[in-house]
């Protein structure tokens, strides 16, 4: 049995996210980390650091190279990363000379950064196509019930009628404006680790920024200085993520409190209750709030692995690695939650002429 809900037999029925999954998955994270090595020996032939056989050769050989993930698990216990007990392997798959130019340079943390900005930007990718699909959903709702007559509700109590255009706007809106931070850190927000041992790239002397360019350029990445201890974009993507989940936690919440009320807002499915076989529960609403608040909590440890000592700090950096990845899940599983909760809204608003139900003191 799994300790997480996304991956859980039954429990990932509700929380999880296949697609997302699947980018953080052991196979997808060796992947990216061998796409470095190959793209980082082809880059040091770009300039001239690497002689253009032995390149070809560690490119070639990685190409194929299939990983001992036994041997992995355990060289990870004894080195606190995984990258030392990999490297041993592809050395061994390359062979001859190539094989001690494998990884020349870099660092342990090079790579599992890389590793990690490649899965990202495709991670990125996904939830800004989802969010699209969310805000065009809105629209459609607009379009169709947004002259509907509807109550608003001030402090949890009736206030004056509106339009449902104004409750839906209110939850279109910062999807939207989101939508649009997202993108703009995608232009430099996903950004290739090469430092070396201390993030100085002392192997390399006046070629380590022309290298970090070429090797940037290969990998899709944007190029800019070693962040080894700089993890202020970590916490800035992982704010992004929570503005989502919480926006949608809003239309979450305030679906749940429409249907408590029950008159201005018809839904169809819901889930069953074992005791009760009349009622329809607004699971999907639910879980949009839930997934808004575990993001909420999780953006607190990640400002706690803000605090790199030094060069580098194990103990901040795999924090990132315990937090991050559940909260791309955590958005990706919210947006297509939210994607079916708009989708079995048959009405929101009352038809002109319905009786309001529900009334403001005067």
């Amino acid at each position: 049995m799994s300790l997480s809900p996304f991956d859980h037999p039954f429990l990932s029925g509700l929380f999880g996210d296949a697609e997302i999954a699947a980018l953080f998955s052991a196979e997808a994270d060796i992947a990216a980390m061998i796409r470095f090595e190959r793209a980082l020996a082809l880059a040091e032939a770009d300039c001239g650091i690497l002689a253009v056989d032995i390149a070809q050769t560690i490119d070639a050989a990685l190409g194929s190279f299939v990983p001992d993930m036994a041997g992995l698990a355990e060289g990870t216990a004894r080195d606190g990363v995984v990258v030392p007990a990999l490297i041993r392997q592809m050395r061994g798959a390359v062979g001859g000379a190539a094989a001690e130019k494998v990884h020349f340079g870099a660092t342990s943390q090079d790579v599992i950064d890389t590793s990690l900005m490649v899965r990202l930007k495709a991670a990125n990718d996904i939830i800004k196509a989802r969010l699209g699909e969310v805000i065009g959903d809105l629209d459609a709702l607009l379009k169709s019930d947004g002259d509907k007559p509807l109550m608003a509700h001030t402090r949890m109590q009736a206030a004056i009628e509106i339009k449902a255009a104004d409750r839906i706007g209110a939850w279109r809106s910062p999807l939207e404006r989101t939508q649009s931070r997202l993108a703009l850190f995608a232009t430099d927000g996903f950004t290739v680790q090469f430092g070396g041992a201390a993030g100085t790239l002392e192997r390399f002397g006046n070629d380590g920024p022309a290298l970090r360019a070429a090797l940037s350029a290969r990998l899709g990445l944007h190029d800019r200085g070693q962040w080894h201890s700089q993890r202020d974009m970590i916490a800035e993507f992982a704010g992004l993520l929570s503005l989502v989940t919480g926006s949608l936690g809003k239309i979450g919440q305030d679906i749940a409190l429409l249907a408590q009320a029950g008159t201005e807002i018809s839904l169809a499915g819901g889930g069953g209750s074992s005791a009760m076989p009349h009622k329809q529960n607004p699971v999907a609403a639910e879980l949009l709030v839930t997934l808004a608040r575990f993001n909420a909590t999780q953006v607190s440890a990640l400002h706690q692995s803000l605090v790199h000592e030094q060069e580098r700090s194990g103990a901040a950096w795999m924090l990132e690695w315990m937090t991050l990845p559940p909260m791309v899940l955590a958005t990706a599983s919210a947006l297509r939650t939210a994607r079916r909760l708009l989708g079995d809204i048959r009405r929101i608003g009352r038809e002109p002429g319905e009786n309001k139900g529900i009334t403001a003191e005067e």
